[in-house]
């Protein structure tokens, strides 16, 4: 039986024909609660806290991602920094990007930040 974020993931294509592979997920991700049942953090196995390996998306809540506001797209060069975050070298990326890249000048972003907002300002 598909997971509940496939199911999620069809209803949302069904809802949003025009919307590419990256905004469904997008709209899943943003919408998805970090909280169980018991209002508690999700938790591993051990039933230690869950890292974002073990949860993936959190709990998927359809009718939300439905009615998502705002997206986040992603182009195949935004999983550049990803690769890098996850520390792969720059040999290594080439390899999966077909390019050249250089981690130190394109940067890193931790594994839990692709594809969700990131929004900040100066005072």
């Amino acid at each position: 039986m598909p997971s509940p974020e496939w199911h999620c993931s069809f209803a949302q294509k069904s809802s949003h024909p025009d919307w590419s592979p990256a905004a469904i997920k997008s709209a899943i991700l943003t919408t998805a609660q970090v909280l169980n049942l018991g209002v508690k953090p999700i938790v591993d196995e051990t039933l230690g806290p869950a890292d974002i390996f073990a949860t993936g998306a959190a709990h998927v809540n359809p009718s939300r991602a439905d009615d998502r506001g705002l997206i986040f797209d992603l182009e195949p060069a935004d999983y550049i920094p990803y690769l890098c975050g996850l520390n792969y070298s720059d040999d290594q990326i080439q390899i999966i990007t077909q390019q050249t890249v250089k981690c130190s000048q394109v940067g890193a972003i931790p594994e839990a930040q692709l594809n969700y907002p990131f929004i900040f300002y100066f005072i």
